[in-house]
């Protein structure tokens, strides 16, 4: 079962807790060596427990770079120890020792550690010693880099805390512009569309908009295709030509003809076709291109062929997706009809059928908007020219495009009965239109499943298409995330669960401001139950919510 979650920036902290106290837990770490442990296999605890199972916990901890000390010896020498890193001698109690039991003066632990954090790399920073895999205790770093940088050190606090959500690729950061400062985790399968607390819809696998039935790979194919009109690929197409090896664009920067790529392949510039490194300034042996040939007839042919057909997928997405932006201005209108239906026919109070019929609309129209781009690339050559046979291709394109209409002709329908003026009209003639709405609210919402049934059964159902994964259709819209809960009960909880030799908070400091996410980290004050973001209960936000199912439809 999938759970979707929103991690605001109060909650960020209980997210991150959860996950290092079941390993904290299970293996017997302490925060420190469990968060090293987690960065390094993503956060990804179903894979620290199979390397445990399969390995042995030696070696998942000596891989991660995890060095654990039953107890430090606590010996202290007041003679002088040399630094092999400055090669000076050091009086012993500036001298700090790693885990690993390397030790190293605390001038030359401090600049290595600003080093690592100002490149960004404060998630893991190793021991200096040659050849030493062994990652350096989070206290020491932050007590050294404190003392004479305290932003560095917040800066290392926030690397440490933003981890959870950068090296996790189960949560991932709303792509909202301006960011809202949320992140989603998801918890199943990550080939699924989420909804953000601040309205974004997006596909959780490439943080690109919703775009199912179309696999990211189609989605982004297609998006780049669309913006290929730019005036730079204008002037690419008329100043450069592909290499015949390698595909790059090559510019010609002198008369002669003869051109050579990067890659070393030599090609003609008239025709574009790749030849032998042998030329003059009138010819290049054994190639001529300048006889017409039936070839180059029919490169053009197939270039037009092309150009129609993608002007026709092109086209009636653009339609559907016009068409979306459109009905999406009816949300309004709908509630002042409903407003003054009731104030007319006062036996009428429930028009839930309206606005359920205006969401499966919107679900239905999205889904066939996309649903041009797949089939684009589906039957194409781009990316399955050697999956199908011709005739299994026509076949399948058939079965699919009789759906594709189907479920066209019907939100057609749908649309035009939502747009009736039926607050002009009298009950008797409300009650037909209530139930062609609701009819045809049942019947786009069953076609858009035998849609997504042939896609992923009989289109992409076989292991050479494994790559073109989709999110599964839902009747009830794009799913929304809800937000992270768990609390801890006091500030002494906290305190006791977080010691300042392991805590992810600077103590000595004030609050830990994020980059360009999170405003800032909670402090003390702020941390307990994860708050519910406040939503609006006004009649019109609740009845436009797209998510509402078709199922809740009064057939009264």
């Amino acid at each position: 079962m999938k759970t979707i979650r929103v991690i605001t920036k109060e909650s960020l902290l209980i997210a991150q807790r959860e996950d290092l106290q079941r390993v904290m837990d299970l293996l017997t770490l302490d925060e420190q060596h469990a968060r090293s442990l987690l960065i390094y296999y993503h956060w990804d605890i179903e894979k620290v427990l199979a390397v445990l199972v399969e390995k042995g916990k030696d070696r998942l901890f000596s891989e991660a770079g995890v060095t654990v000390v039953e107890h430090k010896s606590s010996s202290l020498s007041t003679s002088a120890v040399m630094c092999y890193i400055c090669m000076d001698d050091i009086p012993a109690n500036d001298i700090t020792t790693m885990d690993c039991g390397h030790g190293f003066c605390n001038n030359c632990w401090t600049e290595h550690f600003i080093v690592k954090i100002n490149e960004g790399q404060s998630r893991r920073i190793r021991c200096m010693a040659h050849k030493c895999n062994a990652i350096c205790d989070e206290a020491v770093i932050r007590n050294l880099v404190s003392a004479k940088h305290p932003d560095l050190a917040e800066r290392f606090e926030r690397f440490l805390l933003e981890s959870y959500i950068e090296d996790n690729k189960m949560v991932k950061w709303c792509p909202s512009v301006p960011h809202c400062g949320n992140a989603i985790r998801v918890e199943g399968d990550k080939f699924c569309e989420v909804e953000c607390a601040c309205g974004l819809q997006f596909c959780f696998s490439c943080s690109e908009e919703a775009h199912s039935p179309c696999s990211c790979l189609m989605w982004e194919l297609w998006t780049k295709k669309c913006q290929d009109e730019s005036k730079t690929v204008s002037w690419m197409a008329v100043n450069t030509m592909p290499c015949p090896k390698c595909d790059k664009p090559v510019e010609k920067n002198g008369g002669c003809n003869f051109v050579s790529c990067i890659c070393g392949q030599a090609f003609c510039w008239l025709c574009g076709g790749a030849t032998g490194p042998d030329h003059t300034w009138s010819s290049i042996n054994g190639h001529s291109c300048g006889r017409y040939k039936d070839d180059n007839a029919k490169r053009v042919e197939h270039a037009k062929h092309d150009l129609h057909r993608y002007m026709h997928y092109y086209n009636r997405y653009k339609v559907h997706t016009d068409s979306f932006k459109l009905e999406t201005m009816l949300k309004e209108i709908i509630q002042d009809k409903i407003s003054i239906s009731e104030s007319k026919q006062p036996t009428l109070k429930d028009f839930s059928w309206v606005t359920n019929g205006l969401n499966r609309l919107f679900r239905c129209r999205r889904v066939l908007s996309y649903s041009y781009p797949f089939a684009y690339y589906m039957f194409g050559d781009i990316l399955f020219k050697d999956e199908m046979s011709k005739e299994e291709r026509e076949i399948k394109q058939h079965l699919f495009e009789n759906q594709q209409q189907q479920l066209e002709a019907n939100v057609e329908k749908l649309s035009e009965f939502i747009e009736e003026p039926f607050d002009e009209y009298l009950e008797g003639k409300i009650m037909e239109i209530r139930m062609q709405v609701i009819d045809l609210s049942v019947i786009t919402d069953s076609l858009c499943k035998k849609m997504y049934e042939c896609i992923e059964n009989d289109l992409l159902g076989s292991p050479q298409f494994a790559i073109h994964n989709i999110a599964p259709y839902r009747s009830k819209g794009v799913e929304r995330a809800t937000e992270l809960s768990g609390c801890w009960n006091t500030k002494a909880d906290y305190a006791d669960n977080h010691t300042p030799s392991d805590s992810g908070i600077n103590r000595t400091g004030g609050r830990i401001e994020l980059g360009r996410p999170f405003p800032g980290t909670p402090n003390l004050d702020e941390i307990g139950c994860s708050r519910k973001r406040a939503r609006k209960q006004a009649l019109g936000d609740d009845l436009f919510d797209l998510n509402l199912p078709a199922e809740v439809i009064d057939k009264s």
